[in-house]
């Protein structure tokens, strides 16, 4: 707080009210301004002021698309530090429940379609390398670091193969779209004029049709039956004019989602055993289950789920506990 006291005291919000608004997975911080009813957000990048400038291209790809992406007030890329427009404080995950998810979620998918429209040229590519990057660290943090795991040579084997399979299946749809990379009700804001506000977008990459739909619909937070979810993502196929049958398309949704989430069960392993951040292990068993779930709906990915199933997660730590 002092730091960022510091700050706007150079500021023309010098003489606004400051509390901590939220924190997020990275070292950003962010904080709300209050003068009378007046409200602005923060962003305190200054332990990582390299992400202020992708934050602020991305940030101009989508308001030339008419995404509701927050206006940026005032900029000082030197200490790290922004003023942006403030959604309020309800996510959508505040908000969300059995009967308005669907208003929610089609709201949601307009600005998926509005995204896709984004221009994507230069934004770093999904491509083979990275889609195993990122499931890789799977095997790293998740099974051998956090569970201990030692796999055979067997199993060494068919994890690579279904990798594979996954990422081939994954670029086989349609590729090249602006892609969010954490489009899901965490960071997505229902604005006071109940506008979908959309947030932490700094990291978006070009990739598949599929990457966003997969992180609203299979989101890591909440969970709605999945008959209901697939019939959602057949509406988004629709309104993006994609050319797919059911078959194809839902495929691809969730070869996209085994991907994604064989990502995050590393990273939120990662995020407790590197940076000792115990916060996202409670969302362990709901990833698993995703990706269980849709191992087991695809021949070729079933050995993977069989795999996943014999996996016992540790309790959680006790509060205040340090890796």
């Amino acid at each position: 707080m002092h730091k960022v006291k510091a700050w706007l005291a150079k500021t023309p919000y010098r003489d606004w009210e400051v509390e901590v608004a939220s924190a997020d997975a990275s070292f950003r911080r962010y904080f709300r301004l209050r003068r009378g009813r007046e409200k602005l957000i923060v962003m305190d990048a200054s332990l990582e002021k390299e992400s202020l400038a992708p934050f602020l291209d991305v940030t101009g790809r989508l308001l030339g698309v008419d995404v509701k992406a927050p206006q940026v007030y005032l900029e000082d890329r030197a200490e790290g530090f922004l003023v942006l427009e403030d959604f309020g404080s309800r996510s959508l995950l505040n908000v969300l429940n059995e009967a308005n998810f669907d208003s929610y979620y089609s709201s949601a998918i307009d600005e998926i379609v509005k995204m896709q429209a984004a221009d994507a040229e230069g934004l770093p590519l999904y491509d083979k390398p990275f889609l195993h990057f990122e499931m890789d660290l799977m095997k790293t943090w998740f099974l051998e670091k956090y569970l201990g795991m030692t796999l055979s040579e067997e199993e060494e084997r068919m994890l690579a193969e279904v990798l594979d399979t996954i990422s081939e299946t994954v670029l086989s749809q349609p590729q090249g779209v602006f892609v969010h990379r954490d489009f899901h009700s965490r960071n997505i804001m229902v604005t006071p004029s109940d506008e979908t506000g959309v947030i932490d977008y700094q990291d978006a990459m070009k990739g598949a049709v599929t990457y966003d739909l997969v992180s609203l619909l299979k989101d890591l937070y909440i969970r709605f039956e999945p008959e209901e979810m697939a019939a959602l993502a057949l509406r988004f196929r629709d309104r993006a004019g994609i050319v797919a049958d059911d078959a194809t398309f839902l495929k691809w949704f969730d070869f996209m989602g085994l991907q994604r989430h064989i990502k995050v069960l590393g990273i939120f392993a990662r995020l407790w055993l590197r940076d000792g951040k115990p916060g996202y292990l409670g969302d362990l068993p709901l990833t698993l289950r995703y990706t269980i779930e849709a191992a087991n709906r695809y021949e070729e990915t079933k050995p993977l789920a069989a795999l996943l199933e014999r996996v016992t997660l540790p309790p959680l730590p006790a509060k205040g506990e340090a890796q």
